[in-house]
């Protein structure tokens, strides 16, 4: 799969819910996309159906292709703890996600933009790649010339404070702490991830 760059909107009512965020559209339509509408019939899902749709969801709200998500799989499957938990916490610990959720951006997606575009900042050096995964202690800031951008002062101004208790944030410094790895509970994704570690099992 490509990175998707469609309307998002048909994405969230594919999957039933607002994976990219508040949504106008979603809010009206909150049903799956296609001709018919509401009056569609909806053949019930196999059990293989059900979790290649968990899978493509984790995919889509995190941004990440195949191979990247097979990659952090394998990762996974190969530490210690639960398989599933622990893939949630890399893809949670990825520059792009973090980014994110420190408020420096709204959206997935314009994180991994100012990632790219060598905005940010990971202990006082540029990183440009959004798949890079932090370790706990890890600093991510914003680079000096770029803290009067506006899609960043904006973010951050309606960003809400200490939202995550995993990461912690210095307004005056616009530099962020990931302390430690999230627990599941504190991963608000509504993501099965149980039926993702079935599918890669078979």
């Amino acid at each position: 799969m490509a990175r998707y760059r469609g309307p998002k909107s048909k994405i969230a009512r594919k999957f039933g819910e607002p994976i990219y965020g508040p949504d106008k559209v979603f809010e009206h339509k909150n049903y799956p996309p296609g001709m018919h509408g509401l009056n569609a019939k909806r053949r019930k899902k196999s059990e293989y159906g059900l979790q290649l749709k968990e899978k493509q969801k984790a995919k889509y709200t995190y941004g990440v292709l195949e191979r990247q998500f097979r990659g952090l799989f394998k990762k996974a499957a190969a530490s210690t703890g639960k398989t599933g938990d622990v893939l949630l916490q890399l893809l949670e610990s990825r520059l792009d996600n973090v980014v994110f959720r420190l408020g420096i951006a709204k959206t997935r997606a314009a994180a991994r933009q100012l990632v790219t575009h060598r905005h940010i900042l990971v202990n006082g050096e540029v990183v440009n790649i959004a798949s890079y995964i932090l370790k706990p202690g890890d600093m991510v800031g914003v680079r000096e010339k770029s803290k009067s951008l506006e899609i960043i002062t904006e973010s951050l101004h309606s960003r809400r404070h200490n939202r995550f208790g995993w990461l912690q944030w210095e307004d005056s410094q616009m530099v962020g702490k990931y302390l430690n790895r999230p627990e599941r509970e504190e991963i608000p994704e509504n993501i099965k991830e149980q039926l993702i570690v079935e599918l890669y099992s078979k």
